[in-house]
């Protein structure tokens, strides 16, 4: 068992995009529902969660009825800027449901990079726990860019998730993917891969295990969840990655349950 992970008490939730988008490019109401139920009853068990949510390009896909994610730079960022505010709009209806109250957060990397707004950012987050507000974070896409002399994207929501546990200085970082957590082989390609309960320090042979992309509607593959976990790892905080059908598997990894793979430092040697 993992008793630790029952103090744990401000948490930072990331959902990936085919955990909000249903493979058909549709979205998926469950999912979004359950989530929203099970963050709302953590907060009101007294809990600080911080949701870092993805799918903008996917929700927004969807509402422009755009089947394949389009290549161009603009077109993605007009896309998520579609998208961005019909996914809030759908986080808000859910969450009101249960009397959550809700707020979007959008971050480029400059912003966490510059010590005057990273301060404002983790003031501004302060601020919202403190209000029994629910943050959701997202990357800015529709501003972001990555070149050469001024990198403003996070490259993906596992890196963003990562930086906003430790902004926050959060206890744990709950990664949930369409996967049930970090596996020596790709499971769909090869049935005798071996599920990683804990792993205490990430090498090579880790990184070459997590191979490639995401899904079509997503950008972070396994190697992005590594590098978030490493990011973790040196924040001397804890990750736990695991698959997100159904949203109530929070429940168990907060109970100490065995589930996904715990990445946290060995203290014992």
């Amino acid at each position: 068992m993992r008793d630790f992970l029952r103090s744990a008490n401000r948490i930072v939730v990331k959902i990936g995009t085919s955990s909000l988008i249903h493979p058909n490019g549709k979205i998926n109401f469950s999912g979004i529902d359950q989530l929203a139920f099970v963050l709302t009853d953590l907060s009101n068990q007294g809990k600080e969660i911080i949701l870092v949510s993805s799918g903008a390009i996917g929700v927004g896909m969807d509402k422009l009825r755009i089947t394949e994610r389009p290549n161009q730079i603009p077109a993605q960022q007009a896309v998520a800027a579609v998208g961005q505010s019909e996914l809030m709009n759908i986080y808000n209806q859910r969450f009101s449901i249960y009397n959550q109250q809700t707020a979007q957060i959008l971050l480029t990397r400059d912003i966490v990079e510059f010590p005057e707004s990273r301060k404002n950012v983790i003031n501004t987050l302060e601020q919202l726990l403190t209000m029994g507000v629910l943050p959701i974070v997202n990357e800015n896409d529709t501003v972001a860019v990555d070149e050469m002399d001024h990198t403003t994207k996070f490259g993906d929501n596992d890196e963003l998730s990562a930086i906003v546990t430790q902004l926050l200085e959060a206890d744990l970082l709950i990664m949930l993917t369409d996967i049930d957590g970090f596996y020596s082989e790709n499971p769909q390609k090869n049935k005798n891969a071996v599920l990683y309960s804990t792993i205490t320090a990430i090498d090579q042979t880790l990184m070459t295990q997590a191979g490639g992309k995401g899904s079509r509607f997503g950008t972070g593959g396994m190697a992005s969840k590594l590098k978030a976990a490493q990011r973790i790892l040196d924040a001397k905080s804890v990750m736990v990655l695991a698959s997100s059908k159904p949203p109530k598997i929070i429940f168990d990894i907060l109970a100490g349950a065995e589930v996904g793979t715990l990445f946290k430092e060995d203290h014992h040697g």
